[in-house]
């Protein structure tokens, strides 16, 4: 038996109404995408804005310009190591493997300087032109540079070079990760879209309290209460 048909009431038609919105919100009303989809994606889009660390990176990178090193880094398996030979051509190095052993010599700032390079091209979504760089999969590129520096941190710290190896994980972390978790991302100021996420975080709230008196409600009405 409901004990307060009126608070019971009240209770009802706002689960209803919460419902209702529930089911509006998850249809692709928000530009052709559902409410759920379309503020992660704003939201990602401005976490993008917020980090663009590679310029940084690169002027960091210039101390180490010069700096010759040798490594024996292990991938996958042949056929990455061939694509991770390309990359390190590039950059001038001189790369020999042994199935899916890859050893390499050449200048860590110009390694370096080519992996911040095809970072900032694919931060920039501009995979087209990696793909015309190097012959393959655009985002397959940036998950090879992230192995190899990997790799080469773990080789590079066997022969205590710490520094050279801190300085590439720097790189994996700041550059080479935002760029492949970010592609095809267009970046946004928060300031840009102020109104839109200030009415997210408002609603969200509200939508939040809402549920929950609701319940009170409904609850109170079966003549339910919390006795101290």
């Amino acid at each position: 038996m409901i004990a307060d048909k009126k608070r019971f009431s009240i209770g009802f038609i706002m689960m209803i109404l919460f419902a209702i919105v529930l089911i509006v919100f998850f249809m692709p009303v928000f530009h052709g995408k559902n409410g759920l989809a379309y503020l992660d994606n704003l939201y990602n889009s401005i976490s993008k804005g917020s980090a663009y660390y590679i310029p940084k990176v690169q002027e960091e990178a210039k101390a180490f310009s010069g700096h010759t090193i040798g490594v024996m880094i292990g991938m996958k398996d042949e056929k990455q190591t061939r694509q991770t030979a390309i990359l390190l051509k590039a950059a001038f190095a001189e790369t020999s493997n042994t199935g899916a052993q890859l050893r390499i010599k050449g200048d860590l700032g110009l390694i370096i300087a080519n992996c911040l390079d095809d970072s900032d091209i694919m931060y920039h979504n501009q995979g087209n032109r990696i793909t015309e760089k190097y012959g393959y999969d655009e985002k397959q590129v940036l998950f090879n540079w992230w192995t190899a520096l990997k790799e080469m941190d773990k080789d590079l710290k066997k022969q205590k070079l710490f520094k050279e190896a801190d300085f590439i994980l720097h790189v994996n972390k700041k550059a080479v990760e935002m760029a492949y978790n970010y592609y095809q991302i267009e970046a946004q100021k928060i300031s840009d879209r102020m109104e839109v996420v200030t009415f997210s975080l408002i609603f969200y709230v509200i939508y939040t309290v809402w549920y929950g008196f609701a319940f009170l409600f409904m609850f109170e009405g079966w003549g339910m209460r919390l006795e101290h």
